[in-house]
């Protein structure tokens, strides 16, 4: 069992296609694992919408179209989820690992035991959602901050994202500007980006998804008016712009607002060999290396003194760190661990003999009288 070849169900989200063309972080996750877990010898079965761009040895749809237009709207993931549970009664399976918000409800029911990665925060109610699925699922945390949120959850492991570096440029000579790489939330902070900048006498470009009505809000109040000579508006970008970008930028400007799970564009940005400027919340203390592959401070106010230190860090060292740490091989083999830890408790559950029962003795005739 320690050696055998696993059979996986891996569940995607509904909203992009696998690898996604643009946005779209757990899907870019999922099919990097999927390549990874086949290369290993394993057998994996992929339920997802759209186009099959990864390595799975099967695809089962669920939408033709992925729903990215209707990101935001329970709908499309709940029949999302209705229909891979079809898919997955008539699957033989060794684990199921899903990747939904609403498919772990559903996981009771599931012949196979059912690993849940935990991509987003755990205060409030998403805590409170998996403490209600309780043993049903076996939760991966991707940060050891994210699974500190949260200690009485039902933890199965912890496992780093990750990103195959090949698929990134790496620039040892860098340009004279600090880039912004996220999306155009408060929780973000590109205004406190802005306003580092701006203070290091430093030109930013600012590159964000800025689709949703919040988003908009935000754009309006706080970055809008903050626009003009040096504060230069991308927009959203992808692919092959996004890398470049990464790759010539002096240093990424990451000032988060708040307990980032694990923050995918800090080892997209060192492996271009572009160190990070942040903060010191959530995960950022796992990902960047202070003094090594970025500068990590304590206040916003200390970060115009950053961005001009940051240029004495050797590209090298912020590619190799990701190279060491956030490959895709790593990744997938901290999940065969989980599995078959998991697959090992499932087994040995349910070959336990059940406790004996006492036969059942007929009533006697007192025993049936009325009570008074």
């Amino acid at each position: 069992m320690n050696d055998r070849p696993l059979r996986v169900a891996m569940v995607a989200p509904p909203w992009f296609e696998l690898p996604p063309r643009g946005y779209g972080g757990i899907e870019a996750m999922c099919a990097d694992l999927t390549d990874a877990l086949v290369a290993r010898g394993h057998d994996v079965t992929l339920v997802a919408a759209g186009r099959n761009g990864t390595r799975a040895h099967r695809m089962l749809r669920t939408y033709d179209v992925p729903q990215g237009r209707r990101l935001g709207e329970p709908l499309p993931e709940v029949l999302h989820s209705a229909a891979a549970a079809r898919f997955l009664d008539d699957l033989d399976v060794d684990v199921i690992h899903d990747h939904t918000l609403a498919g772990p409800l559903l996981a009771r029911g599931h012949r196979a035991p059912t690993v849940v990665t935990t991509h987003g925060p755990l205060d409030g109610e998403p805590g409170e959602y998996y403490r209600h699925l309780g043993d049903s699922v076996h939760l991966v945390a991707i940060s050891h901050s994210q699974r500190g949120q949260a200690p009485d959850l039902n933890w199965a492991g912890t496992v780093h994202n990750a990103l195959r570096a090949d698929d990134f440029p790496y620039r040892r000579d860098k340009e004279d500007w600090v880039f912004f790489l996220g999306r155009c939330t408060p929780d973000k902070g590109m205004h406190l980006a802005i306003d580092a900048a701006v203070a290091a006498g430093r030109e930013i470009k600012l590159a964000a998804k800025c689709s949703e009505p919040a988003e908009h809000a935000y754009f309006e109040a706080e970055i809008e008016p903050r626009l003009g000579p040096g504060v230069e508006w991308l927009g959203e970008v992808t692919g092959d712009r996004k890398k470049q970008l990464l790759a010539r930028a002096r240093c990424l400007l990451f000032p988060l607002r708040w307990e980032e799970p694990f923050g995918m564009v800090m080892i997209e940005a060192m492996v271009c060999g572009t160190p990070v400027v942040t903060l010191r919340r959530g995960s950022v203390p796992e990902v960047v290396v202070d003094g090594v592959t970025g500068l990590v401070r304590d206040d916003a106010d200390e970060l115009p003194e950053a961005i001009e230190a940051v240029g004495a860090l050797d590209p090298r060292d912020c590619r190799d760190h990701v190279v060491d740490r956030f490959q895709p091989e790593t990744m997938a083999a901290g999940y065969e661990a989980v599995y078959r830890k998991v697959i090992a408790t499932a087994t040995a559950t349910t070959t336990t003999p059940a406790p004996e029962i006492a036969p059942a003795v007929p009533p006697t005739q007192e025993d049936m009288l009325p009570v008074a």
